[in-house]
């Protein structure tokens, strides 16, 4: 049997944190009124940027105009704040911005090294990201969904499969994770402990970037499944019922709308499960199921 290989940089699949983020900022944010979904695109440029709609598709407004690449937005638990990636300083850093895209503060400072896809913790005082700052090679294998203790330990394997699988969603209960797997980008979910786990997508096209609702009945993610005068379309933004059925568009842009990212007010500063702060926030967090042109 034929073991498909890969390079794996030990820190890319690394979370390193970052301490007392809100204690950064003593001027209370702008709350969204309705839910929302904040993603990437660069329908208005050659160049990345962080946009937000309404959780219906409506209302696109974009909230960075910068001419680098901002990508993987992250809603702050209590809505006030955007955790995002940037190259507007030479090299990716985790950046943080009001949710109207003002007061844009860069949190690392890394010259080397890139540190990207931020997440945050379900109490909003710390943020996960991906790095390779420790520039590590040391093996090779395929990626695969693994959870860890917040403080790193107890780090633990929960897909075992010839395919890579990666880009990680705990659904908000804690009791289900949507993830990517296989070269063609299927959606999957199985149930916390790695079992149980079903294909959602079921589709010949790239499907990516899963993010549940925060009332869990609903699956954002990106995918290029529109099929136009014989090729693939540009990547949109589409959301499903999170058993996989009733999947629609939401964006309708010829440029790729990609890594949705969904904030609701209802259900503001969610309480992690069991009081367990667990890897919802980050690990092995490399979204690389449908890398759009440019992002690297």
């Amino acid at each position: 049997m034929q073991f498909k290989k890969k390079l794996v940089y030990i820190a890319l699949s690394c979370v390193l944190l970052l301490n007392g983020v809100v204690l950064l900022i003593n001027v209370r944010a702008q709350v969204p009124k309705q839910a929302q979904i904040v993603f990437s695109s660069n329908r208005d440029s050659r160049y990345w940027d962080i946009y937000v709609m309404d959780s219906d598709g409506k209302n696109p407004r974009r909230l960075t105009d910068n001419p680098a690449r901002d990508c993987y937005p992250s809603w702050s638990p209590d809505g006030q704040r955007i955790a995002f990636t940037s190259r507007r300083d030479g090299n990716d850093e985790i950046y943080v911005m009001d949710t109207d895209g003002k007061n844009p503060r860069r949190l690392t400072d890394n010259p080397v090294w890139k540190d990207y896809a931020p997440s945050w913790s379900p109490d909003g005082k710390r943020i996960a990201f991906s790095s390779n700052r420790d520039n590590l090679r040391l093996f090779t294998s395929d990626y695969e969904i693994c959870v860890m203790d917040a403080d790193g330990k107890n780090q633990r394997n929960l897909t075992n499969n010839l395919a890579d699988d990666y880009s990680p969603s705990w659904s908000p209960n804690g009791q289900r994770i949507a993830f990517v797997t296989g070269v063609t980008s299927e959606i999957y979910v199985m149930d916390a402990d790695g079992r149980n786990q079903r294909n959602l997508t079921n589709n010949p096209a790239r499907d990516g970037y899963p993010s549940w609702s925060p009332d869990g009945q609903r699956i954002a993610f990106s995918s290029n499944r529109d099929f136009i005068d014989g090729k693939w379309n540009f990547l949109e933004i589409y959301v499903m019922d999170a058993n996989g059925k009733n999947p629609r568009r939401l964006t309708d842009n010829p440029a790729d709308d990609w890594g949705p990212n969904w904030f609701d007010p209802a259900f503001a500063y969610p309480i992690s499960p069991a009081g367990k702060l667990r890897a919802t926030w980050g690990w092995l967090k490399h979204n690389l199921a449908i890398k759009p042109i440019n992002t690297i």
